[in-house]
C-alpha cells in the first residue's frame, strides 16, 4: 500500500523537463526548502522531489523563491547491474503542488489525482466485506 505525504517549503531550484528511453517518459526534479512546522533555519533542510510524464507541467506554474506545498509518495525500485550487486533507488514523486492564490488559479487546467498506482491501490483497500456479522 503507497501512502501519501505532504511537505511545505520554499522552492530553491526546479530542473528542465527531461525525457528518457524512445516511449517518451518524461521526468522534472525540484527542490525545495523545508519551512513547515519544526524546521530550524539554522539548519535547513533541503528535499528533491521529482514530478513524471503529464505531471512535469505541475511547476510551470511556480518560480524559485515561491512557498508550496508538496504532494508525495515514495518510490524505489531494485536494480542489480553491471555486476556490482544490488543498489536501490528511492524517490519521492509528487503528484500534487499547492501554493498561493496566484499559483493555484492557473493550476486549475492541470489534473492533480494521484498517480494511478496510488489509486489503483485506494481502490482495493475498498473492496473488502464490510458485513458485520452481529
Amino acid at each position: 500500500m503507497s501512502k501519501s505525504f505532504e511537505v511545505q517549503g520554499q522552492i530553491h531550484s526546479i530542473g528542465a523537463t527531461t525525457e528518457y528511453g524512445q516511449n517518451g517518459f518524461t521526468k522534472r526534479e525540484f527542490v525545495i526548502k523545508l519551512t513547515g512546522e519544526g524546521e530550524n533555519d539554522r539548519y535547513p533542510n533541503y528535499i528533491a522531489l521529482e514530478l513524471i510524464k503529464d505531471k512535469c507541467a505541475l511547476m510551470d506554474a511556480y518560480k524559485i523563491g515561491d512557498e508550496i506545498t508538496a504532494h508525495f509518495n515514495f518510490s524505489g525500485r531494485l536494480w542489480a547491474g553491471n555486476g556490482q550487486g544490488e543498489k536501490c533507488f528511492t524517490s519521492l514523486q509528487a503528484w500534487r503542488i499547492e501554493g498561493g492564490a496566484a499559483a493555484n488559479v492557473s493550476m486549475d487546467a492541470y489534473d492533480q489525482t494521484p498517480p494511478p498506482e496510488a489509486y489503483d491501490q485506494m481502490q482495493n483497500m475498498n473492496n473488502f466485506d464490510d458485513d458485520i456479522p452481529f
